[in-house]
């Protein structure tokens, strides 16, 4: 990198955000995704534990990334113990791709040697917002720009700005949040479009519970946080998508109260227990209760997810609460399943699949001789009831997430 280059970005203005993740949702991000998900499955051959480990906090599933106390709740390990595994299967995993000349020219071209520091920091920063990791962006953005080939000081000065990007970006929201009356008509409007895509149920509802269900690591300092006037104390959130939602709710004349993640669902994937915490559940001022969880829009395909969203709508339902799954986009679930895909890619799609389980390369090769995005794949896979695994990718015909 040049000196020009080296500059540091501005770390205290608040990031751009779009206010729609339809933009952030792309084949391209995704191969990075599925890249990083072999590299790290391969790990497993020398141990199953810290391959899990690094997927976990990565989130590289496409579930939502973890604190380190939640993976050493689950591995009854220390949380410094998690820290230095993670750290450990990190520099392996950087080490044997070096060796073994991996494919890696989706890293560089997604994160050019030559970039410049803001433009990285710009990139990086959007990828983190639209696939909710604001809570690995430091890790996750390292190991991204090592992987591409910068050096280690370069990807560790530009990580560095991510997460100074990211806590400035909470700093500002909380000393904003004084002024969120001036934004109550907007978000009320907000409110009111997220009420008529609720899935309600007969029934009363049951009373919020008094606090949140998530205790393991609910003081963790990668974790953000801001006072909430609605509620009068301080909430904690895990992304900024997360962050947008809160504040919506506490500016909405609609909105009576609320409590975040009020639920541990248990649910089983593949043999193993899994417990998943959907994100809010809001009272309004009818007297209706709706349990809402964040989902990036480019991620509600994947089968961990829908199967975790499966359960937990059994659980609102269960309760007399409605259940929305909220993708950051004005397109939903719902509007995903109405999307309209040519033909022609449905038909060569599923005639891949009536030939067994289909792999990345043969989604790669279908991208680039059809006219798809991967919004339109999403819309096939919920469609279809298809099953979509990453870690590493894996498509074929399975109605188990529903």
């Amino acid at each position: 990198m040049t000196a020009d280059a080296q500059a540091a970005p501005e770390t205290g203005a608040e990031p751009e955000f779009a206010d729609d993740l339809e933009t952030d949702v792309s084949f391209g991000l995704e191969e990075i995704n599925e890249v990083l998900a072999e590299l790290v499955e391969a790990q497993a051959e020398r141990s199953r534990r810290d391959a899990d480990i690094v997927g976990l906090r990565l989130g590289i599933s496409g579930a939502r990334p973890e604190t380190l106390a939640r993976i050493g709740a689950r591995y009854d390990l220390a949380r410094d113990r998690v820290r230095q595994l993670h750290t450990r299967s990190v520099g392996q995993l950087l080490r044997e791709t070096q060796l073994s000349g991996s494919r890696l020219a989706a890293f560089t071209r997604r994160y050019p040697l030559d970039a410049r520091d803001p433009a990285l920091t710009r990139a990086l920063l959007v990828e983190t917002y639209a696939t909710e990791t604001d809570l690995v962006g430091n890790e996750l953005s390292y190991l991204k720009l090592r992987l591409a080939g910068h050096a280690p000081e370069d990807a560790k000065r530009v990580a560095g700005y991510v997460m100074q990007r990211i806590m400035a970006w909470q700093k500002k929201t909380n000393r904003r949040l004084a002024k969120l009356h001036d934004a109550g008509p907007v978000a009320t409007s907000q409110v009111n479009t997220l009420l008529g895509q609720v899935d309600w149920p007969g029934g009363k509802p049951a009373a919020l519970p008094a606090r949140s269900a998530r205790t393991v690591d609910g003081d963790d300092d990668g974790r953000g946080r801001f006072y909430l006037d609605k509620v009068g104390r301080d909430v904690r959130f895990d992304s900024a998508l997360q962050a947008r939602l809160l504040q919506t709710l506490n500016a909405s004349e609609l909105v009576e109260t609320f409590q975040e993640h009020p639920s541990a669902v248990a649910f089983e994937l593949d043999g193993a227990e899994q417990v998943y915490y959907p994100t809010i559940a809001a009272r309004f001022t009818d007297g209706r209760v709706a349990l809402i969880d964040v989902q990036p829009l480019g991620h509600v395909g994947f089968h961990v997810n829908r199967a975790a969203a499966a359960v937990a709508r059994g659980h609102a339902h269960d309760n007399g609460w409605g259940w929305l799954v909220w993708t950051g986009s004005h397109i939903g679930i719902p509007e995903l399943m109405r999307r309209k895909v040519g033909a022609r890619v449905e038909e060569r799609l599923q005639g891949l699949l009536d030939n067994g389980p289909v792999f990345w390369p043969g989604i790669r090769q279908l991208r680039d001789e059809a006219d798809f995005d991967l919004l339109d794949f999403t819309a096939l896979v919920l469609r279809n009831d298809w099953r979509w695994d990453r870690a590493p990718f894996l498509l074929r015909v399975d109605g188990s997430a529903r």
